[in-house]
């Protein structure tokens, strides 16, 4: 294969590395008396002043791609009122990217959002289709002469992942590992922070629609109505641009007697989702497991797997089976988005990476149309409702100092692009 025409790279999200994200839906429940986060974003890891030096280690360790998200609630932090300087500021870091030899991967949307959208209705009102349109399009008339690939929404799908595991909170048995992303399973502690989210946004509390939020079949499509009206936003303004989504996809594997729930765990994840996607130019694939399906659905892991801080059972392999299965039905082109480890054994992460992307590269090999690879995350940081104890990292970070300290896992990954 042509090695440099292969993406390989990392990702970060805003909210998750910039620091001070004040406008923002997640800074206000941050705060809250009984809020559902272990601890505040604070200064995060400081990305937003520090993004250059991050993108410099980044591509000198051999990386061509950086995946990364603009906030919203930056760019609008008030209805209707856009911030030009922070429109400069994304400008910069794509430029910084190019001067490096870096490919920006850029997603609009990654889970928070301007306080203001909750306030109005958030992702389950209609509303959202067409102001998150108008932010899609505002981005783009002023960011997209620079830009070749745009991520609409991060993981459109996990509303209903969360329904899922919401809905079955009651069994004991659910975990964090059975969504990936982190989250607060306390039902007791997550009612608290419901009344008091309806006081902050002035909404309803069953009616707080924050995008980690459970959501059914009919509110997903709203979701996706978004996305449409964002992607004909972007290439109304440059129809160059590739535009497509991000999904949170696992790596169903059906013993005998578990074909049949498996097919149903995978229509539920993915396949109720194609019809609004099939035309996109690109999708972003998001794996960090497997799960074997039996009879009574999705087994936990054995008592002897190896799991990681997040509750996943450590299986790397299970990226490539992903987009083995998505490429049956999806016909553009494929990128992995996130695919990563928590783990404080950084020798583990290595061994990780080595085999993930080896399964990414045979997946290429056998003719699936798979065109990068972005590791979660670049840089330890921000795992939402789980704050910061939680380390995906290629780069650990001294949050008293913002030092940064490269891990061998970063040379790893750059190592293997470079083949």
């Amino acid at each position: 294969m042509e090695e440099r025409s292969f993406l390989t790279g990392a990702a970060t999200a805003a909210h998750q590395v910039e620091g001070n994200n004040t406008h923002c839906d997640f800074w206000v429940m941050e705060h809250l008396k009984h809020s559902e986060y272990v601890e505040p974003s604070g200064d995060a890891v400081d990305h937003y002043n520090r993004y250059s030096e991050d993108i410099r280690l980044l591509a000198e360790a051999g990386l061509n791609a950086y995946r990364f998200s603009i906030e919203w609630a930056r760019i609008e932090p008030e209805f209707g009122k856009y911030d030009e300087k922070e429109i400069e500021h994304y400008r910069n870091v794509i430029s910084t990217c190019k001067e490096n030899g870096v490919k920006p991967i850029v997603t609009l949307h990654h889970f928070s959002s301007p306080a203001w959208l909750i306030s109005k209705g958030g992702w389950t009102d209609p509303f959202v289709i067409s102001e998150f349109a108008k932010y899609a399009g505002y981005v783009t008339e002023k960011l997209g002469d620079a830009l070749e690939y745009i991520c609409t929404i991060n993981e459109a799908n996990m509303g209903f992942q969360l329904h899922k595991v919401m809905a079955d909170i009651k069994n004991s048995s659910k975990k964090e590992g059975d969504v990936q992303v982190g989250v607060e399973l306390d039902m007791k502690k997550i009612l608290l922070s419901m009344i008091e989210q309806g006081f902050a946004f002035r909404r309803n509390p069953l009616k707080v629609s924050t995008f980690l939020r459970p959501r059914s079949k009919e509110q997903e499509r709203i979701v996706l109505q978004a996305h449409k009206a964002a992607k004909k936003a972007i290439k109304d303004h440059n129809p160059n641009i590739k535009v497509g989504l991000t999904m949170s996809l696992f790596d169903y594997q059906p013993t005998p007697e578990g074909k049949k729930n498996a097919e149903t765990l995978w229509n539920e994840d993915f396949g109720m989702y194609l019809p609004y996607i099939q035309d996109d130019d690109f999708l972003g694939v998001q794996n960090y497991s497997r799960k074997v399906v039996d009879e009574k659905g999705a087994r936990e892991p054995a008592s002897c797997a190896r799991l990681t801080q997040m509750g996943y059972e450590d299986y790397p392999s299970s990226i490539g089976n992903v987009v083995k299965k998505v490429s049956k039905s999806f016909k553009g082109e494929l990128i992995v988005t996130e695919n990563g480890l928590s783990t404080s054994d950084d020798e583990r992460r290595c061994e990780f990476i080595r085999e993930a992307y080896q399964s990414v590269l045979s997946a290429r090999a056998e003719g699936v149309n798979v065109i990068g690879y972005m590791y979660w995350s670049l840089l330890d940081n921000f795992e939402w409702q789980a704050g910061y104890s939680k380390t995906f990292g290629l780069i650990a970070v001294d949050r008293m100092t913002q030092k940064r300290y490269p891990k061998q896992s970063l040379t790893v990954l750059g190592d293997l692009a470079q083949k």
